[in-house]
């Protein structure tokens, strides 16, 4: 029997060890390495000095930096909102007894097998030559121009391309949530006279709730780390309206010659990001516990 296991348990160390090398080699190799670089002024090429917390420090008198974390809660908010509300209505609607449903299923999950950059550049040619010029043709004058070149609605254009994509993966784990319910549970609710409001309200939701948090925590961190609807759609502009943390850390990191500079703004961010997800962990397992 201890032969037997120590097989096993040898078969298990090697079918995880490949697994653990590339996520060392990918993962914290370079979480690592970018830790140090933060206490640099690594420029990205050539020598450089430690300056210790400097960069740190310069984080937080950096205007530019601020706006941009303003700009990605707002839309990580907005975008975390609108996808779950989004994707349980869907999850709710194609999880019903309609004809179909499996086609549907699938063509709600093609945006999500749809690489971001592909679709920012479909949405681009969208916004920029079709919507202006049906509106034009309809005489619809706010929607004649381009919402990508407008500072104050080029978020909204952004935001319209992640939701969409993102709605996909979520309404998959909500459809699963959903098929874990006793169809018994429903009955009963019947038979008691139960509207259909009331039911979601008090059978449904909390009984969905794990599948809740897990699309919260997942929804929040993709939409902090937006990057890719911003390379597809504005870069950063017009007029750094928006520009992500993420896309700032690439731009500046990589052509700015701010290495050293935006790796302590990644980690901060890195920290951000983690303490936002244990929060909405420690949260969600408490409203878990109360049920």
């Amino acid at each position: 029997m201890n032969k037997t296991m120590s097989k096993r348990t040898k078969t298990y160390l090697l079918m995880l060890l490949p697994a653990l090398i590339l996520f060392i080699a990918f993962n914290t190799v370079p979480l690592i390495t970018g830790a140090y670089y933060s206490l640099t002024n690594y420029r990205g090429y050539g020598s450089y000095d430690f300056v210790g917390l400097r960069n740190f420090r310069d984080l937080f008198q950096d205007a530019r930096i601020g706006k941009s974390y303003l700009f990605t809660f707002k839309y990580a908010l907005c975008g975390t909102v609108l996808v779950n509300v989004l994707s349980l209505l869907l999850a709710l609607g194609l999880n019903s007894k309609i004809k179909f449903k499996n086609t549907l299923r699938g063509l709600y999950f093609l945006p999500n097998i749809l690489g971001g950059l592909v679709v920012g550049y479909i949405f681009s040619f969208i916004f920029t030559y079709i919507i202006p010029t049906a509106a034009k043709a309809l005489g619809i004058g706010f929607l004649s121009s381009s919402v990508l070149a407008s500072e104050k609605w080029a978020w909204v254009g952004v935001l319209i391309v992640g939701v969409w994509q993102s709605v996909a993966m979520n309404t998959i784990i909500f459809i699963s949530g959903l098929q874990t319910i006793p169809t018994e549970i429903y009955e009963a609710s019947s038979i008691d006279g139960a509207g259909r409001w009331y039911t979601f309200r008090k059978l449904t939701l909390p009984l969905l709730l794990p599948f809740v948090s897990t699309n919260l925590i997942l929804s929040t961190k993709n939409m902090l780390m937006v990057f890719d609807q911003i390379m597809a759609l504005t870069k950063g502009g017009p007029a750094q309206s928006t520009e992500s943390i993420s896309y700032l850390i690439y731009r500046n990191g990589m052509d700015g010659g701010q290495f050293g500079f935006q790796s302590a703004n990644a980690v901060v961010f890195f920290v951000v990001i983690v303490s936002i997800s244990v929060l909405q962990l420690v949260i969600s397992n408490r409203k878990e516990q109360q049920l």
